[in-house]
């Protein structure tokens, strides 16, 4: 029996065919890594912007801790969902700071105001920009209320002077002030009425009152014995 022994060629030819495929078993290996890698960089991409957008939708909602706390403006405004602007909030050219609320159609019903020297003011108006009723404070403690009719006449006037004494006053539908009322700081009261042919503003009438609480106190306290203390009287116009 003999034996054939492959030649040169035949045994290169097995060697590189060995070679060949090990080499693609080595890519077809690479290829399954490859693919596995892909897939959990695409898990891994999904989860970093699905973490995002919700990170966004609540720091949206409730804000980021540590999120800055002021916002720096000189105006905002308020509008609503067809673009009218129903609120202001800002600071006016003489340096004052106004907040105004306005109704559905634009027209402002409510304005509150500060101004530089520390007045206040709190009005409300109709849909003619008539003030129905205004609360004042000036810088000494000064208060007054100020009621007005449809028309926008001021009706009725009341006030608190820095002193302590308060007055209140009447006026009628043409906006001559009738009557008044005022207490002192030693608690005596005036009443006053005014001459129905002449008419007069609130401040006239206020003035009067205020001379007329002076006046008053001093004849009730001169009346007085000095172991009584002073009653309270009223003077009539």
């Amino acid at each position: 029996m003999t034996t054939t022994q492959p030649s040169d060629d035949a045994a290169a030819q097995l060697r590189a065919e060995a070679a060949l495929g090990h080499r693609l078993d080595e890519l077809e290996r690479d290829n399954r890594r490859l693919k596995r890698y892909t897939t959990t960089m695409l898990v891994v991409v999904a989860l970093v912007l699905g973490l995002g957008a919700a990170l966004v939708f609540y720091s949206g909602k409730v804000g980021l801790p540590g999120s800055p706390q002021t916002v720096s403006a000189q105006q905002f405004v308020l509008r609503d969902g067809k673009g009218t602007v129903r609120g202001a909030w800002g600071m006016t050219d003489d340096g004052s700071v106004r907040i105004t609320l306005s109704d559905g159609h634009g027209r402002q019903r409510v304005r509150l105001s500060l101004l530089d020297d520390g007045s206040a003011g709190l009005s409300f108006a109709d849909t003619a920009d008539r003030k129905l009723a205004v609360l004042g404070l000036l810088p000494d403690h000064t208060t007054s209320m100020v009621m007005t009719d449809p028309g926008g006449i001021p009706r009725v006037v009341l006030g608190v002077q820095a002193n302590g004494s308060s007055n209140i006053v009447f006026a009628d539908q043409s906006g001559s002030t009738r009557a008044g009322l005022g207490v002192d700081t030693k608690g005596f009261g005036t009443f006053t009425l005014a001459d129905h042919n002449a008419g007069s503003e609130p401040e006239q009438l206020l003035d009067t009152l205020q001379q007329d609480q002076s006046q008053d106190q001093g004849d009730s306290t001169a009346a007085a014995p000095p172991a009584t203390p002073p009653k309270p009287s009223g003077r009539r116009k």
